[in-house]
């Protein structure tokens, strides 16, 4: 096994010095081990991010993802590696960053992914800059993905790890191309189940810690609660309007344009006597549309903040495998980069609840070639933009 872990880091530097990212799971703790034992110079760094008596809800202690539970676990598993430890605070980096970006995609009628911007803007961009600091050559994370490189170009590429029920890949397009070439995924040719069995052979403390958080500053997966308790004033202006079916009809009233996402079916409160979805939201007017499960599909969509592993020039189409959130199964498309640096992507087959806010990731077999934020939806009939 360690010659496949080996195989996949076989373009790096062994022996070079790496900053793993230690989260106080199992997974970056077996990244850290599976380094050192191939022969790297390992320094373990964990970010402290957030504190969840930040979040509210029905919580009573950090037990997630950043708790002090964790950075402990992260200490000692570095103390059996014989490899150092720094904690680090990013917490106010962090609401600033993602936190507040998450609130203000909600205001905007928009389903924002943290997840993305947590790993671009936190994880890689500011250790890429303790790597500078630490005279370190790459960083590491315990992400399930690979990178590949194109041997006719040389670019570095982010592809689909072993583990397709715990790949990654999906959230991290937003890495910048140079920041790649300086990462390493030690965990892309294993299994999570190999991964555990590993970490428990090693007598790791980490071998049995639980699945973390899909977002981790609301343990309680309520995101309208958390607006309303721990962002009420960011929400003064927030207020009721129209629930419209697509002929324009209204149905009821909505409650505030942040507390509904498209594809949404319960809690819209109507009596309409069948499933009705969110289809539509429209800031500007303070309007939700609703439909029929068929009404939500759309072939066509706009992508902006785009980030190619290798560029796409303006004015050419491209054939990909698009993902338009993380649990979406994917479907063919036609994607053209237009000059105002959007590009338009086309179905073959229209999807249901094409999201503003999402992320749309472009594959090439088992490869990102790039991805970006949806922007816009195309109807068959009306192009919805959201706007500030």
């Amino acid at each position: 096994m360690l010659s496949e872990i080996n195989n996949s880091l076989k373009n790096s530097k062994v022996g070079a010095k790496v900053v793993v990212a230690m989260s106080g799971g199992v997974d970056s703790s077996m990244a850290a081990k599976l380094l050192v034992d191939a022969g790297y110079a390992v320094v373990g760094i964990t970010m402290k991010l957030w504190g969840y008596k930040d979040s509210g809800g029905n919580v009573v202690e950090d037990s997630n993802c950043c708790s002090l539970d964790d950075i402990h676990n992260a200490a000692i598993v570095c103390t059996q590696l014989g490899i150092p430890h720094y904690t680090l605070d990013y917490s106010e980096k962090f609401r600033e960053m993602v936190v507040k970006n998450f609130v203000e995609e909600y205001k905007r009628g928009r389903t924002p992914n943290p997840c993305v911007l947590c790993n671009t803007e936190m994880k890689w961009r500011a250790l890429l800059e303790k790597v500078d600091d630490l005279g370190a050559d790459y960083i590491a994370t315990g992400h399930y993905a690979r990178k590949v490189r194109n041997p006719e170009t040389g670019a570095w590429r982010i592809a689909r790890a072993r583990d397709e029920k715990k790949d990654q890949s999906y959230v991290l397009w937003g890495i910048q191309p140079d920041g790649l070439a300086q990462t390493l995924f030690p965990l892309g040719d294993l299994t999570k189940d190999e991964i555990r069995a590993l970490a428990a052979a090693s007598n790791l403390r980490t071998a049995h810690t639980p699945e973390s958080q899909d977002i981790c500053f609301i343990p309680d997966n309520d995101y309208r609660r958390f607006l309303k308790e721990k962002h009420a004033t960011d929400l003064v202006d927030v207020a009721p309007g129209d629930i419209m079916d697509m002929h324009g009809e209204k149905l009821g009233e909505h409650k505030g344009i942040p507390f509904y996402t498209v594809g949404q079916r319960k809690g819209l409160g109507l009596a309409t006597g069948e499933p009705m979805f969110v289809t539509q939201i429209d800031k500007e007017r303070n309007t939700i549309r609703v439909g029929h499960r068929e009404e939500t599909l759309s072939e066509t969509f706009l992508v902006e903040d785009l980030n190619w592993f290798e560029e796409v020039p303006a004015g050419e189409s491209v054939r990909v495998f698009a993902h338009i959130r993380y649990n979406h199964p994917g479907e063919w498309a036609t994607v053209t980069v237009e000059t105002d640096g959007v590009a338009r992507v086309v179905y073959d087959n229209p999807q249901a609840a094409i999201t503003p806010g999402q992320s749309a990731v472009f594959y090439q077999e088992d490869q990102v070639l790039g991805g970006g934020h949806i922007k816009e939806v195309v109807f068959e009939k009306e192009s919805v933009e959201i706007e500030v």
